[in-house]
């Protein structure tokens, strides 16, 4: 064991105390947020995109639209593509190479969120059903990772796809440049993160407090109050009154989130 890694386990055992204790290490209330900020048209080259800090955590997003197939069962929808690359600049436990688990966890959460919400409908990009549909790409990067990058991760999907543009088509192929208005957007999903260590469970776990925790829980709400996903993780379980506490807590935290999307 690094000298590092002792003084992580001596901060995560701070912070196991302090929250037994009823308090947070940066003073926080045990459902509130740290402070979020988000920068949108952040890129000239995507079609859309943000730039979302979570605290210290800082991410960036953007969407590029292509022509593509659409799905044999699907013939009449264009569909979209989440991607999260943890990059190493932002952590020293990052590598590089191939997606590991936790950014193909990261990234199948954050694109539930939006494909379950219905975020877009999908027949609005079809171009030729059949043969040709608008095929989006969401893709996030991590700049440094302060604790609850799903959260960030989410936050900054749905502001670039918020901001994102349909090119202009002709013969089926995108017109680089030229563009024919915004993506529909049909609803505004939000991802809220849950932390519990010990008995107790807090809202938007920075990194101290992730390193503490003993279970995960990440529920994603629309603003017509409709929840469209869910996850669980690490080891330790939640009571079915802690959830729907924590449901609760998500549906007041989004309002105040989706107040910051422009």
């Amino acid at each position: 064991m690094t000298s590092i890694d002792i003084l992580s386990e001596l901060k995560s055992n701070k912070v196991a105390a302090e929250i037994k204790a009823g308090r947070r290490l940066d003073g926080r209330k045990m459902d509130e947020y740290r402070k979020i900020t988000i920068e949108n048209n952040i890129s000239d080259n995507a079609d859309g995109s943000a730039r979302v800090r979570l605290g210290d955590t800082d991410v960036m997003s953007g969407v590029k639209m292509i022509v593509g197939e659409p799905y044999p069962d699907s013939p009449d929808k264009g569909s979209i593509s989440v991607g999260v690359e943890l990059l190493p600049l932002a952590s020293r436990y990052f590598e590089t190479g191939p997606p590991r688990e936790a950014a193909i966890e990261l990234s199948r959460v954050v694109d539930r969120g939006i494909r379950e919400s219905k975020t877009l409908d999908f027949k609005d990009l079809c171009l030729v059903e059949g043969e040709k549909v608008l095929v989006a790409f969401i893709d996030g990067y991590t700049i440094n990772h302060a604790g609850n990058l799903f959260d960030a991760c989410s936050i900054a999907a749905m502001s670039a796809l918020l901001e994102a543009r349909i090119p202009k088509i002709e013969d089926n192929k995108i017109i680089h440049g030229e563009y024919e208005g915004k993506l529909k957007i049909k609803r505004k999903p939000v991802l809220n993160t849950f932390a519990k260590i010990g008995s107790t469970v807090i809202a938007d776990p920075s990194i101290d407090e992730e390193n503490a925790m003993d279970a995960r829980f990440s529920v994603s709400t629309t603003e017509d109050d409709y929840m469209c996903a869910f996850q669980k993780g690490g080891p330790g379980s939640f009571t079915g009154e802690e959830i729907s506490t924590a449901i609760d807590t998500a549906f007041k935290n989004s309002k105040n989130i989706r107040k910051l999307f422009k």
